[in-house]
């Protein structure tokens, strides 16, 4: 058994401070119970905690460390940017570096808006969709999440869907009065949603993968579809990329699957594990945004210096000729491995990767959505292989309802220890 004695005494300490002892509702090991364990380190794709276990990980602070921990081009900007200052509150030219950046990845952002958080991403595009068009309600799809604004703590997954929380207490039932929910993969629900709601709905704001209630795959022909009816009943089309921009493809869900949405929000890749997050879209509807238009939204640190280099220097990273496919092989790799070492043990698994995404649901029936996540997938058998793999140095999402990452840093040495310890892991259920 790995000692824990040092990450508890955190833990009890830290709950006599934090709310939970935690700053983020999933870290604190409620979805599959134990100890949360402190990290005191990282280092490329592996993690050292309070009482000194290593681990390969595989959460990546959520998404954002595409190119592993402590990269050192990310370390060499940021520590060269921070002597030169930290914030300024004023313009910057690395803010338009990093646009530029985005917006050759992602043709469809023509302009971009710097914010601190994915939340803030997400809020700020529903705002923009709503004066855009004049309309007041946005379709979302259950356990997609966007972030905690009020109107999104709608069936949302991430941590709602780990720990089993209703629609948030505080959220007036007006905030929510204009957001419409659709299961995942469901074209003919939204369809029925704008027909029921004729030139009302602003927007339909969806994960292109969902990876918040676990990783979802789009079936053939949704993402398409959710085009065609936004272009029919004169709705905007809003990606949120905050997890997949950067991350199944360079550039974007809406690269890997050819569809275009009329706003994109992203955030983690971009700020290279600094708080870093942005929305952007069309030209005409952007500048709609203040101080171009009449539409507010502002941040004291939005477009964070630090944030903006660490992002440059990712984004140049995992462009370079060869490095994406390097990223899918990992994932692909892992999907497969998991599967059959699953097989092997008599275990029911559905495994599924995007790019450098992947995960898997503890389940023998397919999951196409939130519904048949949470009804099928097997959260205890999730929270006894989480253990029995933690028991072997693999750092995995504390809950069934994330998805899993790799890293530039996960080289094949790495992808095949952990698919040894996966095998030990599933024979042990």
């Amino acid at each position: 058994m790995l000692g824990t004695t040092r990450s508890a005494a955190l833990f009890a300490e830290a709950q006599q401070l934090i709310p939970g002892g935690v700053n983020s509702p999933v870290r604190a090991f409620r979805g599959v119970g134990g100890v949360p364990r402190f990290i005191e380190r990282g280092a490329g794709a592996i993690l050292t905690d309070a009482d000194g276990n290593q681990y390969i990980d595989y959460v990546l602070s959520w998404g954002p460390l595409i190119l592993g921990h402590a990269h050192p081009r990310v370390v060499a900007a940021v520590a060269e940017q921070a002597a030169r200052g930290t914030s300024f509150g004023a313009p910057t030219a690395i803010e338009s570096e990093l646009a530029r950046l985005i917006s050759r990845a992602m043709p469809a952002v023509e302009l971009v808006r710097f914010v601190s958080s994915g939340t803030e991403a997400t809020m700020s595009a529903v705002r923009l969709a709503r004066a855009y068009t004049g309309r007041a309600k946005v379709i979302k799809f259950a356990g997609c999440y966007h972030g905690h604004a009020d109107e999104f703590l709608v069936q949302a997954g991430s941590g709602v869907a780990t720990l089993g929380l209703p629609d948030s207490p505080g959220v007036p039932a007006a905030a929510t009065a204009g957001t419409l929910s659709a299961p995942f993969n469901d074209l003919a629900a939204v369809e029925r949603l704008l027909k029921q709601h004729p030139e009302q709905v602003a927007a339909i704001i969806v994960e292109p993968v969902a990876g918040n209630m676990g990783l979802v795959l789009p079936a053939e022909g949704f993402l398409a579809g959710l085009r065609a009816l936004a272009d029919a009943h004169g709705a905007l089309l809003v990606f949120d990329e905050v997890m997949t921009g950067f991350r199944v493809a360079y550039g974007g869900a809406q690269a890997r699957y050819g569809v275009t949405p009329d706003l994109t929000c992203l955030g983690k890749v971009i700020g290279g594990g600094l708080p870093a997050a942005a929305y952007g879209g069309r030209r005409e509807i952007m500048q709609q945004i203040a101080p171009a238009g009449p539409v507010y939204q502002a941040g004291t640190l939005s477009g964070n210096p630090l944030a903006m280099v660490a992002g440059i220097a990712t984004l140049e990273a995992i462009g370079a000729p060869g490095a994406f496919a390097r990223l899918e092989s990992a994932a692909t790799r892992l999907r497969d491995g998991f599967a059959q070492a699953a097989e092997a043990a008599g275990v029911p698994l559905q495994a599924a990767a995007a790019g450098s995404m992947w995960g898997f649901f503890f389940t023998a029936a397919p999951v196409r959505d939130y519904a048949s996540a949470k009804q099928h997938a097997d959260t205890a058998r999730y929270a006894r292989f989480f253990h029995a793999m933690l028991e072997r140095g693999v750092y995995l999402a504390p809950s069934q309802f994330e998805a899993a990452f790799v890293s530039l840093a996960h080289d094949d040495a790495l992808v095949e220890r952990t698919l040894d310890a996966a095998r030990d892991a599933f024979a042990t259920l």
